[in-house]
């Protein structure tokens, strides 16, 4: 197989008649769960002026982000399920990997985004409009967009570099740069280099970034007098790090846990961890912590029942 060849195959979970059609069952409930909850938050915060902020600017932002990522790879699984027929093209292989890469990119930039912006909300309240006006989020969402743009052109350029001249079965329900390199002929620790350095000192400076940010929110929320203040902030800021930890632990096993950890198995559960839950658990964390934005979903539900 060479770089011109025009098709993979991807394994899946198994060969199974009765174990496809379950696997295409429940990734179709997970798919549809996922459609729903973020759709709700988007439509939610469309139809409630009273959402029209910065905050939920960015958690629209990120909810369009997690319909984008997971509808890039479970609808290809399923179909996959329900004919049996494993192949992808080579074009659709390029096709998951640059959207996968900036979605996944996307989504980080705005969960630190979205640090920034309750950094400046609370301590920094007087400034919060002028330092957080529309001007400045839209930028800040371009920028973001644009540079994920151009971070999964290169990562997709340097993957499809690689001669595939062996096996052409990926060990995964899509295409997986990893699993890509495993099944490559040519030497592969460059690019595991520069994934490993790249993401080590990304993830570090978002990491950091966050943590400092946190400190001083919480230093200054500790000042507050009234407890009823408190607990607003903590409302407001729990889902975000609660969302965060949940996106950057599956994510960095996913990608940067060490080959002695890689099994079939584990590869599976891994990349299953980090394209489904965070699209599915993110609407849960922020509605279910979010009271404003529980509010909105409620009046909204209600409006709809009426009519």
């Amino acid at each position: 197989m060479t770089n011109q060849s025009s098709m993979f195959v991807l394994m899946g979970f198994s060969d199974d008649p009765d174990l496809q059609m379950l696997h295409s069952v429940m990734f179709l409930i997970v798919y549809i769960t996922a459609l729903m909850g973020n759709c709700l938050i988007i439509i939610a915060v469309a139809t409630d002026h009273h959402l029209h902020g910065p905050m939920y600017f960015f958690l629209v932002n990120l909810s369009l982000l997690d319909i984008c990522s997971i509808s890039t790879t479970i609808p290809k699984s399923i179909v996959v399920s329900l004919t049996n027929n494993k192949g992808i093209s080579f074009a659709g292989c390029v096709t998951q990997i640059f959207l996968m890469v900036m979605f996944v990119g996307g989504e980080l930039a705005l969960l630190t985004l979205m640090a920034y912006d309750r950094y400046v909300a609370i301590c920094r309240p007087l400034h919060y409009m002028l330092i957080m006006n529309w001007n400045a989020c839209i930028q800040m969402v371009a920028i973001s967009f644009i540079c994920n743009l151009i971070h999964a052109a290169l990562e997709t350029s340097v993957t499809f570099k690689l001669n595939f001249c062996g096996s052409n079965a990926i060990g995964q329900y899509f295409c997986d740069i990893p699993q890509l390199q495993k099944i490559s002929c040519t030497d592969t620790k460059i690019n595991q280099m520069l994934i490993f350095v790249a993401g080590f000192f990304l993830d570090s400076f978002i990491f950091i970034f966050i943590f400092v940010s946190y400190a001083y929110i919480f230093s200054t929320v500790m000042k507050m007098p009234k407890v009823k203040s408190r607990y607003k902030v903590f409302s407001t800021c729990t889902p975000h790090l609660t969302v965060f930890f949940l996106f950057m632990t599956t994510a960095v096993f996913s990608y940067m846990r060490p080959q002695s950890l890689s099994t079939p198995s584990v590869d599976l559960l891994s990349a299953v961890l980090y394209t489904t839950l965070p699209p599915i658990l993110n609407p849960i964390i922020y509605s279910f912590r979010n009271k404003d934005l529980q509010k909105a979903l409620i009046k909204m539900l209600k409006r709809k029942s009426i009519s």
